[in-house]
């Protein structure tokens, strides 16, 4: 995805720790079933999914050297059936939406990503083999979210429901009816509240590139530029979609995921959307990558 649901500094360290075996334990079942390659996709947004998409017990945690930590054995979580489909799904994501970048994008520009989905084919292959219906359903949605963007459609909610109906579907494999119609809600309100983050975080971007951008159409921005009633208006809309999230969550017990999923529901979301609202994300994005 994007990169804006994140572990917020106020979980405690062992909590941290845990998401951190996640992290590790979908970067091993990445590699393991789709091949190296496909571990630089991972990211906090994708061990988020994992997490969902698992019972509530962390299971068994395995300890070893891998790329990242070369010279210390690191923890990780084991095989687990729920993290197989969440790299499955992760894989599928990501090269749809590589290739929805070199849609986007002209000849020169698409090249980065034309030279990542092609590096990520075989794992894409792999990964729709096995989730075909995910796969369809995401190439179903990209292409009316592109219908959508070359029609400089107006609607804020229809572009960002395509996305958020595209996540959903990423708990259709889930047994219990009660549980995957839970996940279904939730990751539905969290589609949308991804996809207009990355439009708030993308305002200025695609300003000067005269790129489709459905919040500066829905408010008539100009170069960007948030005005006081449509930056507040706009707010409101984001904190509705985490107020559904955060109603979906409180229907189901998460067991030891609580903790992580309470804090970032309750308030990373909520400190992520003002940072993009003030114009601070693209600003660490651009830090971190003048450093790499």
């Amino acid at each position: 995805m994007f990169g804006y649901v994140r572990p917020p500094g106020s979980l405690p360290a062992e909590e941290l720790e845990r998401f951190r075996r996640a992290y590790c334990g979908l970067c091993h079942t990445l590699g393991r079933r789709c091949g190296s390659a496909a571990r630089f996709i991972l990211n906090y947004d994708f061990t988020y999914l994992a997490i969902l998409l698992s019972s509530g017990e962390e299971g068994l945690y395995k300890r070893r050297r891998c790329l990242a930590s070369p010279l210390h054995r690191r923890e990780y979580l084991g095989e687990h059936p729920a993290f197989d489909l969440a790299a499955d799904e992760s894989v599928i994501l990501a090269y749809w939406q590589l290739r929805d970048g070199v849609e986007d994008h002209d000849w020169f520009h698409g090249l980065q990503y034309r030279g990542l989905s092609a590096v990520l084919e075989p794992a894409y292959r792999r990964a729709a083999e096995v989730r075909p219906a995910f796969d369809a359903n995401t190439r179903r949605q990209l292409e009316q979210l592109s219908a959508l963007e070359r029609e400089r459609c107006p609607s804020l909610d229809q572009a960002a429901d395509v996305f958020a109906v595209l996540l959903q579907g990423a708990a259709e494999e889930v047994d219990n009816p009660v549980r995957r119609r839970v996940l279904e809600q939730l990751l539905y309100h969290l589609g949308r509240w991804v996809y207009l983050v990355d439009a708030a975080d993308d305002l200025k971007e695609d300003a000067l590139h005269g790129r489709y951008n459905p919040v500066a159409l829905r408010y008539g921005l100009q170069d960007g530029l948030w005005t006081p009633e449509s930056r507040k208006e706009f707010a409101v809309t984001l904190d509705h979609s985490i107020h559904m999230m955060t109603t979906a969550f409180e229907l189901w017990d998460f067991g030891v995921w609580t903790p992580v999923l309470q804090e970032t529901l309750y308030t990373g979301l909520f400190q992520m959307g003002r940072a993009v609202l003030d114009g601070m994300k693209k600003k660490e994005r651009r830090r971190r990558e003048t450093h790499e």
